[in-house]
């Protein structure tokens, strides 16, 4: 047999023995990919979940815990923005609420370096670049509004829309979201008085110099409720980007920190966390949404 009739037989064997591995190495990686798969949508059930403690779901906050995020200081309750959510967050990762325990954790000792105790925690923790050095935070729950704080039975008490604050003075911090929320979406025809920190806001609203400040939403309820501003209301709050953004805290590369993304996507999608929101943190904080 000459070389050359020796190469005409071989070629078609290499190709027949190419197309069978091939076959094969397809078949392993369809297997492999099943495996992943299947892999990933099971690791988020509680019998996966590397939990703080076995079989209980331990979610932190802070003491004395107030509202409208926790009510009667009783997070065990489920009552309150934040105390409901840990309830919903553990229902999506498989949890009751027999096997939902609460621990208190001191705010500035959350995002400190270090082993934590708790699986996660809702504290109405603002996602910062600085605090993510040393912690890992889920995708966010919550983004903050614009509250608009008015005095009480002022012409402004009981507006309904932010067109009611045309012909208002208010009285902003300078480079704040507050002051371009103002600017853009309510555009008065005077001119926002700005301050230099909140603190100069407040006092201005204190001695009556301007008919209506707009802060942060959470500040303008802690104003109200904690007694800081007298005599006020929370008008409304409105919507506006740049509003700090709080997330579940949960320790640096925790396993679990995957798995409370999806359940927070998983009530955003189902429009669970938009009930839970309008509910407590509009409704129960008697800040209703202004058009």
């Amino acid at each position: 047999m000459t070389r050359f009739r020796l190469v005409l037989l071989i070629i078609p064997v290499l190709a027949m023995m190419l197309f069978v591995v091939g076959c094969a190495s397809d078949d392993s990686s369809s297997d492999d990919t099943s495996s992943d798969s299947t892999t990933t949508a099971s690791s988020c059930s509680p019998e996966d979940l590397d939990t703080f403690k076995d079989g209980v779901l331990t979610i932190a906050t802070d003491s004395p815990a107030y509202p409208p995020y926790f009510e009667d200081d009783d997070p065990t309750n489920g009552k309150g923005f934040e105390g409901a959510l840990g309830y919903a967050i553990a229902e999506q990762l498989g949890f009751n609420r027999s096997e939902v325990e609460w621990a208190v954790v001191p705010f500035n000792v959350s995002f400190a370096p270090g082993e934590k105790k708790f699986d996660f925690d809702l504290n109405q923790i603002s996602i910062t670049p600085k605090r993510a050095e040393n912690v890992d935070f889920s995708t966010p729950y919550y983004t903050a509004s614009q509250g608009v704080m008015v005095a009480k039975g002022s012409e402004l008490d009981g507006i309904t829309s932010l067109d009611q604050l045309q012909d208002a003075t208010i009285g902003v911090q300078i480079g704040t979201t507050a002051y371009e929320a103002v600017e853009d979406q309510i555009d008065p025809e005077n001119d926002p008085k700005v301050f230099d920190n909140s603190n100069d806001v407040v006092t201005a609203f204190k001695q009556d110099q301007v008919d209506a400040i707009v802060v942060d939403l959470p500040q303008a309820i802690y104003l109200r409720d904690a007694g800081e501003v007298t005599n006020a209301v929370v008008a409304g709050q409105f919507d506006a980007p740049g509003g700090d953004e709080w997330g579940a805290l949960l320790g640096k590369d925790s396993s679990l920190t995957s798995c409370v993304d999806e359940a927070i996507s998983a009530l955003e999608e189902d429009g669970t966390l938009a009930e839970i929101t309008k509910q407590w943190m509009s409704e129960s904080a008697q800040a209703p949404e202004l058009q």
